[in-house]
C-alpha cells in the first residue's frame, strides 16, 4: 500500500480521535501508539448485502468450494449448503457426540486444500464421550450432490481441553497455512495456567498434518508430548485466524477480557504474553493480554483498549473489485456488532482503522468474516433465536 491509501485512512478522524485513543493509553501493559479509529477512506466503495440463508441459530463458521457452494455450520450441530444455484440444504452427518454449552459447540469450518479432488472438510467441535468432554479436530467427506457428510478421522486430532462447566474460551478456528499444515487455534478455558504450559494444548495456536493428525513437519518445539503439536503459546481465546494473501503471514484474532482485544502476526514459537494465572492460582483477567513482564512476549499488532468489541474471526479482501478495500484485514465483532477493517503495512504495522458502515449494527452481532473463491466476502451473524442470517457481501459495480 502507498502513502495515498494511507492517508486515506487517517484522513476523517473525528474530533477527539487520537493515536492511541483505541489502545487505552495510560493503562498497564496496554499499547499507547496504535492509531486510533478513523473514517472509511473517501475511495471506499459501496457494498451491497444481501441474505444468503437466514432462519439460523449461531451459525459458526463458513467455507466456499470451487464451484460456488458455500458449507456452513451451526454451533448446535448441523451443516447446511447453498448450492451455486442458490438452493438451500441441509447436509445431513452424525453429531450424537457433540458438546454445545456456551461458547463451545460445532465451531471451526474449512475445506481441503484439495477439495475438489478429495472431497475432504475439518471441523473443530466440542466432544461428549461418557462422563469426559474435550475439543477434536475431525475430518469428513461430503458427497457430490452435498446431502450427507460422513466422518473419515475421528477425531483427526482430540485430547484438547474443555471447560465443562461453563463451556468457556474454547477457540476455536482452523485455517491452513501456505504450507500446507492444518492450523487449529484453542482457547484456555478459563484455566490460569494454560496459556503459558507448553505441555497444554489450550490457549494455543496449533499446527498439525491434515492427513495424520501428526505434528506438522517444522514445528518450532520438536519432541513428544503436545507441545510439538504448538505453533504459538501463550493466548487467551483466539477466535481467528486470517492467511494474509500473497504472502506467509497468518494473523490470530483474539478475545481479550474487559480490555485488549487483539490482532497477532503469528511467529513460530512466539509468546503472545497471556498468564491469567493468579497468586492463589484462580484465574486472574486483570492482567494484561499481553504482559510486557513476560521476557520476549509478542506484543499485539492491534489492540481494542477498553470496551473491548469481542474480536471474532478474519478476513483479508483481495481483489481489484474492492477497490480502496483490497488490502484490507476484516474483523468480525460481537459485543461490537459490526465489522472493524485494518489497513497493515507489509510487515504488519497497523496503519488505520475504521468501522465498516454497511455493517455497523445493522445485523447485530458478527461472527465470521470470510472471503469466499468467488472474491465476495461472507459474514455470519451469532444473534441466536433462529435469527442469525449467511450474508453475502460484494461491492457494487
Amino acid at each position: 500500500m502507498g502513502l495515498v491509501g494511507a492517508v486515506l485512512l487517517l484522513a476523517g478522524c473525528t474530533a477527539g480521535c487520537t493515536a492511541g485513543s483505541a489502545a487505552g493509553v495510560g493503562r498497564q501493559g496496554a499499547p499507547t501508539d496504535l492509531p486510533g479509529p478513523t473514517a472509511a477512506p473517501s475511495a471506499a466503495p459501496t457494498l451491497d448485502v444481501a441474505v444468503v440463508a437466514d432462519g439460523l441459530d449461531h451459525p459458526w463458521d463458513v467455507a466456499q468450494a470451487e464451484d460456488g457452494t458455500l458449507l456452513f455450520d451451526e454451533r448446535g450441530g448441523g451443516f447446511t449448503a447453498v448450492l451455486a444455484d442458490g438452493t438451500v440444504q441441509a447436509v445431513a452427518a452424525d453429531f450424537g457426540d457433540l458438546f454445545a454449552r456456551a461458547e463451545t459447540g460445532l465451531m471451526g469450518l474449512v475445506l481441503d486444500p484439495a477439495f475438489g479432488q478429495n472431497r475432504r472438510f475439518y471441523t473443530c467441535q466440542g466432544r461428549q464421550g461418557g462422563k469426559t468432554a474435550d475439543i477434536a479436530v475431525i475430518a469428513w467427506t461430503v458427497d457430490d450432490g452435498w446431502h450427507s457428510a460422513a466422518r473419515v478421522a475421528d477425531p483427526l486430532l482430540g485430547g484438547i481441553p474443555v471447560n465443562g462447566d461453563s463451556g468457556l474460551h474454547g477457540g476455536c478456528r482452523l485455517r491452513f497455512d501456505p504450507t500446507g499444515a492444518l492450523l487449529v487455534s484453542t482457547g484456555d478455558n478459563t484455566r490460569g495456567s494454560n496459556p503459558q504450559d507448553r505441555d497444554s494444548l489450550a490457549g494455543k495456536v496449533l499446527r498439525i498434518d491434515p492427513s495424520t493428525g501428526e505434528p506438522a513437519v517444522g514445528n518450532p518445539f520438536p519432541g513428544g508430548g503436545a507441545s510439538a503439536y504448538l505453533w504459538t503459546y501463550g493466548h487467551r481465546n483466539v477466535q481467528g485466524l486470517a492467511v494474509r494473501p500473497g504472502t506467509a503471514q497468518v494473523y490470530g484474532v483474539e478475545q481479550g477480557t474487559t480490555r485488549d482485544d487483539e490482532v497477532n502476526l503469528l511467529r513460530a514459537g512466539g509468546n503472545y504474553g497471556y498468564d491469567p494465572n493468579g497468586a492463589d492460582g484462580g484465574y486472574d483477567q486483570s492482567v494484561p493480554m499481553t504482559d510486557p513482564g513476560i521476557p520476549g512476549s509478542v506484543p499485539a499488532v492491534w489492540s481494542s483498549g477498553y470496551p473491548t468489541i469481542a474480536t471474532s474471526g478474519g478476513t483479508f479482501l483481495d481483489g481489484d473489485r474492492w477497490g480502496a478495500y483490497d488490502g484490507l484485514l476484516l474483523l468480525g465483532a460481537l459485543k461490537g456488532q459490526g465489522v472493524l477493517a485494518l489497513r497493515l503495512a507489509t510487515d504488519g504495522t497497523l496503519l488505520g482503522q475504521f468501522r465498516v458502515p454497511e455493517l455497523e449494527g445493522d445485523h447485530g452481532r458478527i461472527r465470521t468474516v470470510q472471503l469466499g473463491t468467488d472474491g465476495a466476502l461472507y459474514v455470519t451473524t451469532d444473534n441466536g433465536g433462529g435469527s442469525d442470517e449467511l450474508l453475502r457481501v460484494t461491492p457494487r459495480l
